[in-house]
């Protein structure tokens, strides 16, 4: 299983989120994407209605008739209603839950980069778990780091 860390130091959650999940999507994958805050939540699935002019990201919100039809499903807990094997980690909050996708990416900015560090210790003795930290170059682009 891959564990992506993504510091976001220049791009905000906004603009990189729809970029993976355009990625997973384009893999032929799902995605489940978990916030704690229910404000957040809302706000991201306004975002993946309308980040881009000319596209959208078809998702719905946890807790509706059609969660297991849905490509990419925001939620509060990471389960996978949708059965995706990818999951997004978006409010900075590592859940070891997260280990049973295939690949997971944790989304954290400078006020949880505290708790971003100590995911990474806790995650280098797992079997079977690859790391890798991204951070944003001056530019807004990934540049991966470890």
């Amino acid at each position: 299983m891959q564990v992506d860390f993504y510091h976001l130091t220049r791009l905000p959650l906004e603009r990189a989120l729809p970029q993976i999940a355009e990625k997973v999507l384009a893999s032929g994958g799902r995605l489940v994407i978990v916030a704690g805050d229910p404000a957040q939540r809302t706000k991201l699935d306004q975002l993946l209605w309308t980040y881009a002019a000319e596209s959208f990201l078809p998702h719905g919100q946890a807790g509706g008739e059609d969660d297991a039809a849905q490509p990419v499903l925001i939620t509060e807990t990471p389960e996978a209603a949708n059965g995706a094997r990818n999951i997004a980690l978006v409010d900075g909050i590592w859940r070891d839950e997260a280990l049973g996708f295939d690949r997971a990416f944790h989304f954290f900015d400078e006020e949880r980069i505290a708790e971003a560090r100590a995911a990474w210790k806790g995650l280098a003795e797992r079997e079977g778990v690859t790391r890798n930290y991204w951070k944003q170059n001056d530019s807004g682009r990934w540049e991966k780091a470890a």
